[in-house]
């Protein structure tokens, strides 16, 4: 056969095996929690697909157009845990020439949605499946339904005691009125007098303690390879358990595992459990690594206190586009969640919370700045909770990161951040629940 013609076949043949060739997922990931199951499948370029419910049994059926089956797609089933809420297992397959059929098996009837996403940051293109329970959970009742407590003004006492409040404390030192100076972290005293307050009121105090990031949005990266949200988590929980441990008080974990939450989710989550404060813990990063220092921020209603704030609440503002948001529903509850730029005295007493948490901060780790600054944080827009955003240090910093990522650390920023709600409850008592309820 003459060479030219050998070459023009060879030609022909990588133009028909290219023009066959599917769209490659990249990458398939599985988010199980409590709240919903979230199934990511990326790619290069964008997936059509068919997507179908059906019953008897309960299962989900996606058609994937012009896709191949690959090792990533085929690794879905896997990473589906055996303790999964809502999925049974996943079949992949080649159902008809061109289409690759992925079956969930469920444990039960569930309220499905599936989008999809446009390329953001280090993500490509992604299609997303969300699982959530037919009929979510009371998330109040489910608080007050706790157990494990029993000692005095615990949550089954507090369930049984009328709503009228009063709340008496230990006089301030005159130590606790001085403003935090900006030392290193060991040569700053131990604040034991915000330790040994103890609020005594007469129903339960619910503070909505809410892990930034999480799932498909990691948050910042250390040098080391902490992620935020890992973090986070870890702060959140030490700190949940040091405020069940108080009496009258209980903790609520917006986000108790790794999984995304919409950042106006959280709120409503927060509203949902009629939080009596609100405080978003973080880990941010800067592009300089010798950035360093704890940081309070409360909402604004004018604009952002620094270019700083301002760059930060854009950052963290991003969370819904990184993590991913189905923007094609629409939430009953996000009315709920917009500011009422009338409503100033919830702001207000987000700076004073903010205060009273900056000065605890101030005890074990430098202040990045030593006031609480402000911005148009989305998670902090409640109309009717104090709340705040807590920077506990700058995971972009070796140091900080070292020490973010220490449990004994980590246990001291809890009790930091609860000393400062102490602090705060003893200058502002809360609303007794009849009064919060009259006023909703």
């Amino acid at each position: 056969m003459h060479a030219g013609i050998r070459i023009a076949l060879a030609f022909l043949l990588v133009a028909a095996a290219s023009a066959h060739a599917g769209i490659a997922i990249t990458a398939a990931r599985v988010w199980p929690a409590v709240d919903y199951t979230r199934v990511t499948l990326e790619s290069e370029s964008p997936v059509k697909y068919q997507f179908l419910a059906v019953k008897n049994p309960d299962r989900l059926v996606i058609d994937l157009e012009g896709v191949d089956v690959n090792a990533a797609l085929e690794g879905l089933a896997a990473k589906v845990a055996a303790n999964d809420p809502y999925i049974k297992l996943v079949r992949v397959a080649r159902n008809k020439p061109g289409v690759v059929r992925v079956v969930l098996d469920l444990k039960g009837e569930v309220k499905p949605q599936m989008f999809t996403l446009p390329p953001y940051g280090e993500y490509g293109h992604r299609l997303v499946l969300d699982i959530y329970p037919l009929q979510p959970a009371d998330p109040l009742m489910a608080l007050l339904e706790k157990k494990e407590v029993v000692a005095p003004g615990s949550v089954k006492e507090q369930a049984e005691k009328p709503p009228e409040l009063a709340i008496a404390t230990t006089p301030e030192s005159p130590a606790s009125e001085k403003p935090a100076e900006a030392a290193k972290p060991a040569e700053k005293p131990a604040r034991a007098e915000m330790r040994a307050w103890k609020p005594e009121v007469s129903r339960l105090i619910i503070i909505a303690i809410d892990a930034g990031h999480g799932g498909e949005d990691p948050g910042a990266h250390g040098k080391n390879g902490s992620r935020e949200k890992d973090v986070t988590l870890a702060i959140a929980r030490r700190l949940k358990a040091q405020v069940d441990a108080e009496p009258n008080m209980r903790g609520v974990l917006i986000r108790d595992g790794d999984f995304f939450i919409p950042l106006h989710g959280r709120v409503v989550k927060a509203r949902n459990v009629k939080a009596d404060l609100f405080v978003s813990v973080h880990a941010d990063a800067f592009v300089k690594p010798d950035a360093r220092g704890s940081s309070v921020f409360a909402l604004s209603e004018r604009g952002a206190t620094s270019a700083a704030a301002r760059w930060l609440a854009k950052k963290e503002n991003e969370a819904d586009l990184i993590g991913g948001v189905n923007i094609d529903v629409k939430d009953v509850y996000l009315k709920q969640t917009l500011l009422d730029l009338s409503q100033t005295a919830t702001i207000n007493d987000s700076l004073r919370l903010g205060k009273a948490v900056l000065g605890e901060l101030g005890g074990i780790n430098d202040l990045h700045k030593g006031s609480v600054e402000q911005a148009g944080f989305a998670v902090l827009k409640s109309p009717d909770i104090p709340s705040i955003l807590v920077e506990t240090a700058f995971i972009s910093n070796p140091e900080e990161e070292k020490r973010l990522t220490d449990d004994a650390y980590q246990d001291k920023m809890a009790a930091a951040i609860l000393g400062g709600i102490k602090r705060y409850f003893s200058k502002n008592p809360p609303l007794a629940r009849s009064k919060m309820a009259s006023a909703e």
